[in-house]
């Protein structure tokens, strides 16, 4: 399943994305109308908090069936054209971030091999199809990170690596925007990296993507490819990163590890530019779908 969160009809909803359409089933119109359980979630976070993972996904499908064998079932929908996307969750940690994961990524920006671990604001997440600045007032070289993000379904704490797999609940993309002359001011990453966090567009379950550990990342900026990279090229892999950031922090349903990005970022690439207003990043991860962003 792809759940989404968004605005629509000036409310906010999440949802499960409808197969074969453009649009999203409006999962709180769902529970109100056919569910059994009359204090159900009504965020994403509490669904994905509230119930287990497979639990979850049977309930769903359950509303979603009887849904849609109403002769009214458009009144249950959001078209995709209607709606604003957002972030699909906000973790109830900040977003934890791996550095330095993809060794051709730290070669092109002369760094070593090691393990980085910082996090990202989440005032500063941003949903598919939305637009940030180009913080020009703060840093002229911001830039683009594709990322695989790994969602926690249910409490972790240092938990061994062969465990990891059963603490995921899927999985969402996560563009990782760095500024990198803050980078070097602050001699750390936080302030470098929460000026914006585009996330989404759905979280996938776990079960549509077996295999994120050998996906495909792409991203392009105004269409031209800049990172053509594969999540085999990991350094540690989601295991060892779940279990590695579970020794340190309790985590949490909803949280969100960015595992790290391919090379080809601007500040690795000669003659390229850095993020500028007018420019649209688009991060696409196979079974996941694509991120786009807007710089104005």
């Amino acid at each position: 399943m792809k759940f989404l969160t968004f605005e629509y009809n000036k409310q906010k909803y999440y949802g499960v994305k409808v197969k074969r359409e453009d649009s999203a089933w409006i999962l709180p119109k769902l529970f109100e109308a056919f569910g059994e359980d009359k204090d159900y979630p009504k965020t994403l976070l509490e669904g994905i908090t509230k119930y287990h993972t497979l639990d979850f996904q049977e309930i769903v499908r359950k509303l979603v069936e009887k849904a849609d064998q109403e002769d009214d079932r458009h009144l249950y929908k959001a078209p995709f054209s209607e709606i604003t996307f957002l972030a699909p969750v906000e973790p109830p940690n900040n977003t934890i971030s791996f550095g330095r994961n993809y060794k051709k990524h730290a070669e092109e920006l002369g760094n070593k091999v090691e393990l980085t671990v910082f996090t990202k604001a989440n005032s500063s997440l941003v949903g598919d199809e939305g637009t940030i600045n180009d913080f020009k007032e703060v840093t002229s070289e911001l830039d683009y990170e594709g990322e695989l993000g790994v969602v926690i379904g249910k409490e972790a704490h240092n938990i061994e690596p062969h465990m990891a797999f059963d603490y995921i609940y899927g999985y969402t993309i996560v563009n990782d925007i760095s500024a990198r002359d803050l980078q070097k001011k602050f001699k750390q990453f936080f302030m470098a990296k929460s000026l914006a966090t585009p996330m989404g567009p759905y979280i996938v379950t776990k079960d549509e993507l077996p295999n994120p550990e050998n996906t495909a990342i792409v991203t392009k900026v105004n269409d031209e490819i800049r990172q053509d990279g594969n999540t085999s090229d990991m350094v540690l892999k989601i295991e060892d990163l779940v279990s590695e950031v579970s020794k340190y922090v309790k985590l949490q349903p909803g949280d969100v590890i960015a595992t790290g990005t391919p090379e080809g970022v601007a500040a690795g690439l000669p003659d390229v530019d850095f993020l500028k207003s007018g420019d649209v990043v688009r991060v696409s991860i196979n079974g996941i779908g694509t991120l786009t962003t807007y710089i104005k």
